[in-house]
């Protein structure tokens, strides 16, 4: 089983931002020599709570400082940006960290509908149905660009090349939280990242469709599934639990419209919280992982196991530095990432 990691920068309440990128950096090193396989940077935009917008950005600096990891995007929003821009940026971090680059991509906003707006380099942007097009598209660029596969004669952008060219292509994951973006990988050849920790609902579904329905590309020759987790490991199963309130506050304050820095636990303990926010809680809680190594181990083994993944991205919060590190210091000695 593959280990990896999901950091989406948090900023804790009366943290900043500066703070927030520089134990994303920190995070990154003890990572690589826990034996973590891959570091997947977050994209979020207009937000208080998470420091990265750009994570085009974030992988060329993680990458300059680890020696073993995959550094990539979970995810880069496509729906915002040219294929063609962002097969630039790749092919530039793949030629700075040859063979380490993953492309992660979203159909996602990952913001609020103005933001999205603002994002949009003209009046009229991507409508989310021209995803699987620009996901194509990129594709096409980044394969013509590494001298695999150069655009057909007749097409539109023959001759136009994602620069700079050369050998080498990053690894590239389509990621979602439902049914439609499992189909789309399926059926473009790609890899699956399920954002379990977004939406349980319907994943076991979902990774069983993508693999019936998946067809070989050169990017990919077999079905291959993650699963995004949201995992929280202490030493004691009570600890866990206290230190997981900080998250669990700020989901159902995001859900309710009314978003905030990450609370301290002590904070979290003392907000009261309406009827409506007890059943959001609810179901929070039941889709993150939170315990001792053994049941969080045990769990995300038979999680793997119900979904065919292959590997688990794991993202965890805590409002310190040093109980998020702790969390993935037990996780990594739990499956014994050292040695393998």
């Amino acid at each position: 089983m593959r280990l990896s990691v999901l950091d989406q920068s948090p900023i804790r309440k009366g943290g900043t931002a500066e703070t927030a990128v520089a134990e994303t950096l920190a995070l990154a090193k003890a990572c690589d020599s826990l034996g973590y396989h891959r570091y997947w940077l977050a994209e979020h935009h207009n937000s208080n709570s998470f420091a990265g917008s750009c994570p085009e950005i974030l992988i060329g600096r993680v990458a300059q400082e680890t020696k073993h990891l995959r550094v990539g995007s979970g995810g880069v929003m496509l729906t915002h940006y040219s294929p063609l821009k962002v097969a630039e940026q790749f092919r530039m971090l793949e030629l700075l960290s040859p063979g380490r680059i993953d492309l992660g991509i979203g159909r996602a906003p990952g913001s609020d509908q103005r933001t999205t707006l603002a994002l949009q380099a003209g009046p009229q942007g991507f409508g989310i149905d021209a995803f699987p097009s620009q996901v194509h598209l990129l594709r096409q660029f980044l394969a013509d660009a590494a001298g695999l596969a150069p655009f057909p004669d007749d097409h539109p952008y023959r001759g136009v090349h994602a620069m700079p060219r050369g050998s080498g292509i990053p690894e590239i994951w389509l990621l979602g939280s439902g049914i439609h973006s499992a189909v789309y990988a399926a059926e473009l050849g790609l890899p699956f990242s399920h954002a379990y920790f977004i939406s349980t609902e319907g994943s076991e579904d979902a990774c069983t469709e993508y693999r019936a329905r998946f067809k070989p590309s050169a990017f990919c020759r077999e079905p291959r599934i993650s699963l995004g987790v949201a995992a929280l490991v202490a030493e004691s199963e009570a600890e866990a639990e206290r230190l997981a309130l900080s998250r669990n506050l700020w989901v159902v304050r995001l859900l309710t419209g009314h978003p905030i820095p990450f609370p301290s636990p002590e904070e979290a303990a003392q907000h009261p919280l309406t009827e409506q926010e007890k059943r959001l809680l609810s179901g929070i809680e039941k889709r993150a992982i939170v315990g001792a190594p053994k049941m969080v181990r045990d769990r995300l083994s038979e999680l793997a196991a119900m979904h065919g993944a292959e590997e688990l991205v794991i993202v965890t919060i805590t409002y310190d530095y040093a109980s998020r590190l702790r969390s993935y210091e037990l996780l990594a000695d739990s499956f014994d990432l050292r040695s393998k």
